[in-house]
């Protein structure tokens, strides 16, 4: 089961609350999961349903709170893979239950958005247009750097709604426009897991912060990993380009070399991956990072201004143009 069908059955299973939340979270079901259509002359109003739990939800919410009894119907599966749909319609009193709802106005204009009733209502009221809207057309998808909820909306009117529903209630969402449909997007982690616990999806988000924190710490040990090789490499790429160097100064200057810079020098090509500190470790008697590091400066120093003298290459000639190979 995914988390979508996950979140959906749980906010399914809540208990029903006063009809105020209840009427908004249907109000919000019909607004987008379907419309209104005019049937012989009439205004109907028909939902367009992904399962038979949330016809049965919207049909006795339609009866319970409105008093009018819907028809129910389905339609066959559209392709492999995609479920039965199921139809909840209300054509006799069709136009009665969409002024009630909202979904007409006063002078029987249909409204494209939402009700500024239900807009500027209570938090309670604000989470079940959401709760709705995501039963109607949401979806979740696993946490991680494409996380979303989203909903998808029937007019670009509805989507601006939710957006300032979700706004209210403390998450950051966006209206975006996807391949022609208006679509809301809600991408950040942190308000993905509000808004799912203000919906009421207690279990779905402990499920779905598990995963998050899973997923973090995974991503973080791989950067940590990926920081530690560039560094590696780095320091590796340094270590043969000093001892090519070094090699150079030596062969450049030959015997006339000062005996501490040789010293100096043999000791960075016999230990060729040591650092500065470990070289001085390694020196007899020991020395400090600072005193090897300044030796092999002064023999470069002294190799590079010899060879400029002799008019033959310096020691940053030798090192490799590729350091890995």
């Amino acid at each position: 089961m995914t988390l979508t069908d996950r979140l959906k059955a749980e906010l399914l299973a809540l208990p029903l609350l006063t009809t105020p939340i209840r009427a908004a979270e249907l109000a919000s079901l019909l607004r987008f999961a379907g419309g209104l259509h005019t049937i012989s002359g009439r205004i109907a109003v028909e939902v367009d349903l992904d399962g038979a739990a949330l016809a049965d939800r919207v049909a006795g919410e339609i009866a319970t709170i409105y008093g009018i009894r819907p028809q129910r119907g389905t339609l066959p599966a559209g392709g492999v893979g995609k479920p039965e749909r199921h139809l909840v319609r209300v054509v006799e009193d069709g136009e009665t239950l969409a002024r009630q709802t909202g979904l007409l106005d006063q002078r029987r204009r249909p409204i494209r958005g939402l009700p500024n009733r239900l807009t500027t209502g209570n938090a309670a009221e604000l989470a079940a247009i959401w709760r709705g809207a995501f039963l109607a057309a949401g979806t979740l998808t696993d946490p991680g750097r494409s996380a979303a909820l989203e909903v998808g909306c029937p007019t670009p009117e509805s989507a601006m709604a939710l957006v300032g529903a979700a706004g209210r209630l403390g998450v950051s969402a966006k209206a975006r426009d996807v391949r022609g449909q208006p679509r809301v997007l809600v991408r950040e982690g942190e308000a993905i897991g509000r808004l799912i616990g203000r919906m009421g999806g207690a279990r779905t988000l402990a499920d779905w912060e598990s995963q998050r924190s899973v997923r973090e710490v995974r991503a973080n040990t791989n950067r940590l990993v990926n920081f530690d090789d560039a560094n590696l490499r780095r320091s590796a790429q340094a270590a043969v380009a000093a001892c090519a160097r070094v090699e150079r100064a030596l062969e450049i200057l030959g015997p006339d070399i000062p005996p501490h810079l040789a010293y100096a020098g043999e000791l960075r090509l016999t230990h060729r991956e040591a650092s500065l500190d470990e070289l001085g470790h390694h020196a007899d008697p020991p020395m400090t990072k600072d005193a090897v590091a300044g030796r092999i400066r002064r023999l470069l120093a002294m190799a590079d201004k010899v060879a400029v003298e002799q008019g033959i290459p310096g020691t940053e000639a030798s090192v490799p143009s590729d350091p890995d190979n």
